[in-house]
């Protein structure tokens, strides 16, 4: 990324992307906490990544902290598909960057107990996730080894990833 600021608008375009992820019973329980580069709550969110997303996380234009509220808000049962839910607001969110010509990347490499409390999340929301975003950068402007690993990632074959009836991946399948 090249450090180039969000405007409000490709901000505000971003989230309301999320906005409208389905969700279980409507519940649109992800919450999005995040920093602008150059704000003064910018070192806080960056201090949670860990070293090795530090190097290439430095130009990004927003930090991004997922949450999930992880009971129904109107009966306070516990609600199984948080994360999911959440994972749908993302991938909506990670498209409409990607279509506006920006960089969405997802990461773990961040401390979530570090976040829960420097970030003051309630105990009834989960840190699911982190991201970055922001404006393309040339990437050699990255570490060497990091510049190595700009190159599209590979998949599994389609084949690996479904099978029909009963847990059957790598093993004979059960009668």
């Amino acid at each position: 990324m090249n450090g180039q600021p969000l405007s409000e608008e490709e901000l505000f375009t971003l989230f309301e992307a999320a906005r409208w992820a389905p969700s279980t019973y409507n519940e649109q329980e992800w919450r999005f906490l995040y920093a602008r580069r150059d704000t003064p709550s910018w070192p806080r969110f960056f201090d949670l990544l860990v070293e090795g997303n530090r190097a290439w996380c430095q130009h990004a234009a927003l930090l991004v902290v997922i949450l999930a509220h992880k009971v129904f808000q109107k009966s306070g049962k516990p609600n199984p598909v948080h994360v999911f839910d959440c994972g749908l607001a993302y991938e909506n969110l990670a498209l409409q960057g990607t279509a506006m010509g920006l960089v969405v990347h997802a990461m773990q490499g961040f401390d979530f107990e570090k976040a829960r409390t420097a970030l003051a999340v309630p105990d009834d929301y989960a840190v699911v996730a982190m991201f970055a975003a922001g404006h393309p950068g040339d990437p050699g402007n990255l570490p060497e080894t990091l510049r190595q690993r700009e190159v599209p990632s590979g998949r599994r074959p389609i084949r690996e990833l479904m099978h029909e009836g009963v847990f059957g991946f790598g093993e004979a399948n059960p009668a």
